[in-house]
């Protein structure tokens, strides 16, 4: 979203983005609540693909500069997520062996469509994040894998749970985190390349509230 510089405008901005704090906030406490201490959490999962469609959309809207190059860069994080993930679900070349679940909704090759969003949301999320250091731009992309890596670790121990994907053997290998470290390397590559500006207001937001989501289900019992 873009404005003037005006007092009027600047106030509007930022209502506008506690607007979208508020909603997403009020989405991920709705998904808390349901999933720690509600005995029908099936109801609350369905609502997962929803979730995640709505925050995209806002982190879009907030997104400066969607110009082509930007929207040119969400179809390659969407593409190569989605091919990376179905090479995993596939073969377990990439990853490990792995199959997903119910909860992220409709899928190609075992696949669901919305994990190529997911890796374009976090890829954004992560790059958009290291974009304010202050460094050179290859610390920045590693920076940015690094934050991605972490992002997975907080998920995957609830992943399971809530029926998004399941690992064979019920233990993470290694090889994930090598693998979702060197994909998010090659992400963040071509995040700090394209040619539109890193910056959006509502990303640190977001990126706080889901790693917090993730971490706090992980600690409690199932």
């Amino acid at each position: 979203m873009e404005f003037s510089n005006s007092p009027a405008s600047a106030a509007a901005s930022t209502t506008r983005l506690r607007l979208a704090q508020g909603l997403v906030l009020l989405f991920h406490l709705t998904g808390f609540v349901g999933l720690a201490f509600s005995r029908d959490k099936a109801f609350y999962l369905k609502y997962t693909p929803l979730t995640l469609l709505l925050t995209a959309a806002l982190l879009a809207a907030f997104q400066q500069g969607r110009n082509m190059a930007f929207w040119l860069f969400v179809f390659q994080a969407f593409m190569l997520g989605m091919v990376a993930e179905i090479v995993g679900t596939n073969t377990g070349i990439l990853f490990g062996h792995y199959t997903y679940g119910a909860t992220l909704g409709p899928q190609y090759m075992g696949t669901p469509w919305l994990i190529g969003l997911n890796w374009v949301v976090v890829t954004c999320l992560a790059g958009t994040l290291a974009a304010y250091l202050p460094v050179a731009w290859w610390l920045r992309v590693l920076v940015g894998a690094v934050l991605m890596v972490g992002f997975d670790l907080c998920l995957e121990p609830v992943a399971g749970r809530y029926d998004f994907w399941h690992w064979t053997g019920e233990l993470v290998p290694m090889r994930n985190f090598r693998d979702w470290f060197l994909l998010s390397l090659l992400l963040q590559l071509l995040f700090a390349h394209a040619m539109f500006p890193k910056r959006n207001a509502l990303v640190p937001f977001v990126y706080l509230v889901q790693l917090l989501f993730f971490f706090v289900l992980s600690l409690l019992p199932f």
